[in-house]
């Protein structure tokens, strides 16, 4: 079966299958007048002019076609909402300070408790399919919101199903999230470290380790004995770090060989220098930075040091409600100062490095698989200009349409 994408007026993406820096960051390829035959899922030519015979011609109306979007940082399975959170934050409290009165991540996780791995699952999959109708066709999704055995097991089972039917999809195991109400925090990093790591890795439930090593959650001696026991049972280390500030998280990263470091909105010279020299890709969360009022981080002076930037949306209930990583590329490139090629690059190919995908996904080249999407927009300096509303005329899963008519999630 062979399908080939014609008029296209604009195709634009990054190429190669490493995440990439400085200058190469914004060295996308841009083809006028283009077509993309793709066979059996996967791209086997892209060329101008007349297109080649195919069992299916596709009519890109002389719109823009990007790869598709890659989130490679998200917290996509939870119970409830925190719409509550809004009047607190409005009076002024702080992350630490809704935290400390028992909301904030303790709450979900209460509410995460109590649900269903059915529930989840069907909650996650209609979450999902508003975020694939923005362009995403890849993501990573972590746990973190149960803080015992039980519930981070289910919330894996739940990514797992996902996983089955989607494909594309990194499983994080996120137990040290926060310190669950009442324990130790030295007995609960033992625990996590002797207890959950081994049985989520037996379970083969994730890929990846994540700890939050930040101001008020894990220092960074807890963060590598953590991410440490991860590595001795085949989890990849990754690390949230200086959202709230700098406590040693991108040095700690760099030491335990993490695959990315995550939010950096308060990282200055002597991280940055960390994340370059121990290869970490920095994923910057412009989403969170813009509904915290919260400072969005160097983008700038990482991708001018040779640190490859990704971006992605960190969806989650509590600091930043949204599926829409377009939005987040739009706010990357007003307050991280990147070009829109820069911040193609790290929705892309980078987003796809920062999960282990790049080898498949992440640019449109032959060989790789045929995820694209078709803008309505002529160029993409106009996807970037129109933020606020959805841009993805039609969404491609190795060459199969996953929105509108032919919706092949939810049948």
């Amino acid at each position: 079966m062979k399908r080939v994408f014609s008029n296209i007026g604009v195709l634009t993406t990054a190429t190669g299958s490493v995440a990439v820096s400085g200058k190469a960051q914004s060295a996308v390829q841009t083809t006028e007048n283009a077509w993309l035959l793709e066979q059996n899922g996967s791209i086997a030519a892209i060329g101008t002019g007349n297109p080649p015979a195919a069992d299916e011609a596709i009519d890109c109306g002389g719109k823009l076609v990007t790869p598709g979007l890659v989130d490679c940082h998200t917290h996509l399975v939870f119970g409830g909402w925190r719409e509550h959170e809004l009047a607190m934050k409005l009076a002024g409290k702080t992350y630490l300070e809704i935290l400390a009165a028992g909301g904030g991540i303790l709450s979900t996780v209460r509410e995460t408790r109590k649900a269903s791995e059915d529930a989840l699952y069907q909650k996650t999959c209609g979450l999902l399919s508003e975020m694939l109708a923005h362009g995403t066709t890849a993501l990573e999704i972590k746990s973190g919101y149960g803080l015992d055995l039980e519930t981070e097991q289910k919330q894996l089972r739940v990514i797992r199903r996902i996983k089955e039917r989607f494909s594309d999809v990194a499983a994080t195991f996120l137990g040290a999230h926060a310190f669950p109400e009442g324990m130790d925090h030295e007995a609960y990093v033992e625990w996590l470290c002797e207890t959950a790591i081994p049985a989520i890795a037996e379970d083969g439930l994730a890929e990846f380790c994540d700890v939050f090593c930040d101001d008020g959650v894990f220092t960074a001696e807890q963060s590598l004995r953590i991410l440490n026991a991860g590595k001795r049972y085949g989890l990849t280390p990754k690390l949230h770090a200086d959202e709230i500030k700098e406590i040693g998280g991108t040095q700690a990263a760099a030491r335990v060989g993490a695959i990315s470091c995550d939010h950096l909105s308060e990282t200055g010279a002597d991280g940055i220098r960390a994340l370059r020299d121990g290869g970490v890709i920095a994923v910057m969360l412009p989403a969170t930075s813009f509904y915290l009022k919260k400072p969005y981080g160097d983008f700038r002076g990482m991708i001018d040091a040779g640190v490859p930037v990704a971006v992605a949306t960190d969806m989650n209930p509590g600091s930043t409600p949204n599926l829409s990583l377009p939005f987040a590329m739009t706010a990357g490139c007003l307050y991280g100062r990147l070009t829109p090629e820069e911040i193609l690059t790290a929705a892309t190919l980078n987003g796809a490095a920062a999960i282990g995908m790049a080898d498949r996904l992440g640019t449109l080249e032959p060989g790789k698989q045929a995820d694209l999407v078709v803008w309505d927009a002529a160029n993409l300096d106009q996807l970037i200009y129109r933020y606020g509303t959805n841009r993805a005329a039609a969404v491609y899963k190795r060459g199969m349409r996953i929105t509108g008519k032919e919706n092949l999630w939810n049948d």
